[in-house]
């Protein structure tokens, strides 16, 4: 399992920048960096069960494991959707989460996510990317 980090400044409040990343109209536009069309279906309730989805109904299926609005969302990774067909995959401890962080000067943004070898290299890639448009879309809504 390899950890990987990402950390942007945002000059806004977490409020703000958590509208934007969880809001299902701007979840769909920083997505974008990592599936053009990219949605998911679910609540953000602590133990549920959230489908992220590419254009075609395929993705994953995650279970919140922690949800404090506007400060920290942690997701567990369980298992992948083909053709609208759950299958569970043996990814351990796979997790993403998403922690703000208030400052004097707006919000700092932190993704801490625990991912197999396999998945390591489009993260890398794909990451920064979300998180500009993230930036962009927080610092610029009205």
């Amino acid at each position: 399992m390899q950890k990987i980090f990402f950390e942007i400044q945002i000059d806004t409040t977490p409020e703000k920048v958590w509208d934007v990343l969880w809001s299902d109209m701007t979840y769909r536009q920083w997505t974008t960096a990592f599936t053009e069309g990219s949605f998911y279906m679910g609540t953000f309730e602590e133990g549920s069960i959230m489908k992220f989805f590419d254009p075609n109904n395929n993705g994953m299926y995650s279970r919140v494991e922690k949800n404090i609005p506007h400060q920290e969302i942690k997701f567990l990774h369980l298992g992948e959707i083909y053709n609208g067909v759950e299958t569970e995959r043996n990814w351990g401890e796979a997790t993403e989460a998403y922690i703000l962080q208030e400052t004097e000067t707006g919000t700092i943004l932190k993704i801490e996510i625990q991912t197999p070898e396999e998945f390591r290299e489009f993260f890398e890639e794909k990451f920064p990317t979300a998180l500009g448009i993230v930036k962009n879309l927080s610092e610029n809504q009205l």
